[in-house]
């Protein structure tokens, strides 16, 4: 027996009635019939209890408890004389002996309504978020979160994978985002830097001879807020598999996670290994995306040769023309001027469209330039009467943009394209492992400079002497979406210092700057690094997707806000100037909020 209870407020059913009980939770309610009789609703973690109360004395005790006090009832279980089937105790309620305040609620108005906190503005619910949390609604998610995390830990360790901590205080590195900076007390004018991500670590675990490695990873970056991205931290599996290829970390989360998803997630239904693998140039023409959602049966199709001799200037030859013919299509001309405004808003390029009427004639917005290629679009398109098609026109790369948000957005408005209630997983494998920087104009790595090059050494070299263009390069790399979400990136790392060097020296860094860069992984390489491999699907997105939510904020206990703001703690905040001088800083400038 606990001090303050000995039941939950979801425990007690018929078998307890004439029992004495104790019960402990937050006031939610209380309902006055006439002067001598009440109920009131309790509720503690576990659900919620009624308690009648049939006392002159106790009805005037709690006249004067605020709701969302913390009490304690002592009293006798009986039956309902009218039971209600939509609450898991509904079929008992409490007669009290004895009410006791054990922590006031202060205020006589609350924030927000706590079973209707999702209703209230974002700002409120994060500045008193120990409330929000409080909803059933809202605490399920994270209660998902601690369910998904454990399951994931005993996957894993089934899996002979170590659990190991890698530290937070590290050293600068140039991943890709901005580093969160701490000030080195003992060491003036130097920082540490909050992990990006174990990369590094991981790595080195592999070259000191552990086999295989995973942790759920705090990572830090300072970066913009999005709906699947968290500001500040955020958490993943971080795994890496020594002696390892991409089929064998494949093998793993494809073992892994679909029963996962299967047990915990909104629907019942995942995908079964073998996930689908699309190559990244492949998933660019075929979906406009590199996380296309493959529960929605359209694809994105080429045109361009058909249509460039029309006298519409957006086909001319030199544009790319893309099309995504959605058949069955019974969206009105205005829903269909509404969507084109969004994917708009969304690619930042206007998109046309045109349908097959119902006497297969082309008919609506652009379809009058097309009378001389009918025959060509019908047969390309497989055209039927209904037959919408949305056009995106313009540079290759606009036009493959424009159209992956169009065929999301046309699989989201047309229900007999998109199989709603299922997790579809595929892998993008053969990422370019260079690009043309769009600020600097030269050759940059594309996504992960720590990936080996599909070929190895031998594709460098001819790079170097120009017999291939070092753009048709690939990378051993890959990343694990889900309906649409990208969950992870992941790669077969270079462990090999001559490969390692030449692929930074086609980026202009040579073997000093990767010395200076990441010496500890540098020099551990050169002491013998087997092949390995590991990926990091995220926690916060995985569990976004399980729980049907559309904002990731919903699954993370304290989150911040779109300013990477803790508004309910006041941080980022300023601190003394003794601070300041212990760590030898001067604010020099500083905006006001």
């Amino acid at each position: 027996m606990m001090q303050n209870r000995t039941h939950t407020c979801n425990e007690l059913r018929l078998e307890h009635v004439g029992q004495k009980v104790k019960i402990s939770g937050w006031m939610e309610n209380v309902r006055m019939v006439g002067s001598n009789f009440a109920f009131v609703v309790v509720r503690d973690f576990y659900g919620t209890t009624q308690v009648v109360i049939e006392s002159e004395d106790l009805i005037s005790q709690v006249k004067g408890i605020n709701k969302e006090s913390t009490i304690s009832v002592e009293g006798t279980v009986r039956a309902r004389s009218n039971p209600n089937p939509k609450q898991d105790t509904g079929e008992i309620e409490i007669v009290p002996e004895k009410i006791e305040v054990l922590g006031r609620c202060r205020y006589n108005e609350l924030p927000f309504e706590i079973n209707r906190s999702r209703e209230a503005d974002e700002l409120q619910r994060l500045k008193y978020r120990y409330l929000d949390l409080r909803n059933p609604a809202v605490k399920k998610n994270i209660i998902l979160r601690c369910n998904v995390i454990a399951a994931i830990r005993k996957a894993m360790m089934e899996h002979n994978f170590l659990e190991i901590t890698t530290p937070i205080l590290t050293a600068s590195s140039p991943e890709g985002a901005r580093d969160y900076l701490v000030p080195a007390r003992k060491h003036p004018g130097k920082f540490y830097a909050l992990p990006q991500a174990p990369q590094q670590f991981k790595q080195l675990l592999m070259t000191s001879g552990f086999d295989r490695y995973f942790q759920i990873a705090p990572c830090f970056r300072d970066e913009d807020a999005r709906g699947d991205r968290s500001p500040g931290e955020f958490y993943q599996l971080d795994m890496e598999m020594a002696f390892a290829t991409q089929e064998d970390v494949f093998a793993i989360l494809e073992d892994v996670l679909p029963p996962i998803f299967a047990q915990y997630g909104t629907y019942n239904i995942a995908s079964t290994a073998p996930f689908r693998r699309i190559p990244y140039l492949e998933s660019m023409e075929k979906y406009g995306s590199d996380k296309p959602d493959l529960r929605i049966d359209l694809i994105v199709q080429d045109i361009s040769d058909l249509v460039q001799n029309t006298e519409f200037g957006p086909f001319a030859p030199g544009n790319v023309v893309k099309a995504v013919a959605v058949s069955g299509c019974d969206l009105t001309r205005k829903h269909v001027d509404k969507l084109c405004t969004d994917v708009e808003v969304q690619a930042g390029f206007k998109p046309y469209w045109f349908r097959m009427d119902e006497n297969g004639e082309l008919a609506g917005g652009v379809a009058k330039f097309l009378g001389s290629c009918k025959e060509a679009l019908t047969e390309r398109l497989g055209l039927t009467p209904g037959t919408l098609v949305a056009v995106a026109a313009g540079k290759h790369d606009d036009a493959v943009k424009t159209a992956g948000v169009m065929r999301k957005m046309l699989g989201n408005a047309c229900p007999d394209h998109m199989d709603r209630e299922r997790y579809e997983f595929c892998w993008i494998v053969d990422f370019p492992m260079y690009e043309i920087g769009e600020e600097s104009g030269e050759l940059e790595f594309c996504h992960n400079p720590f990936s080996m090059p599909a070929g190895g050494l031998e594709v460098l070299l001819k790079a170097e002497r120009g017999e291939i263009d070092p753009l048709t390069i690939t990378a051993d790399q890959y990343d694990l979406v889900c309906n649409g979400v990208e969950l992870s990136s992941g790669a077969v790392r270079n462990h090999d210092p001559e490969i390692m060097i030449k692929a930074f020296e086609m980026v202009r860094l040579g073997e000093e700057d990767v010395k200076k860069k990441f010496p500890a992984m540098y020099n551990a390489f050169c002491y013998g690094a087997p092949p390995h491999a590991g990926i990091a699907p995220g926690i916060d997105r995985m569990v976004m997707l399980l729980s049907g939510e559309e904002s990731i904020r919903e699954v993370i206990p304290f989150p911040m806000n779109k300013n990477a703001t803790d508004v309910m703690m006041g941080a980022p905040s300023t601190v003394e100037q003794k601070q300041l001088d212990e760590l030898h800083i001067a604010v020099t400038a500083c905006e006001e909020d």
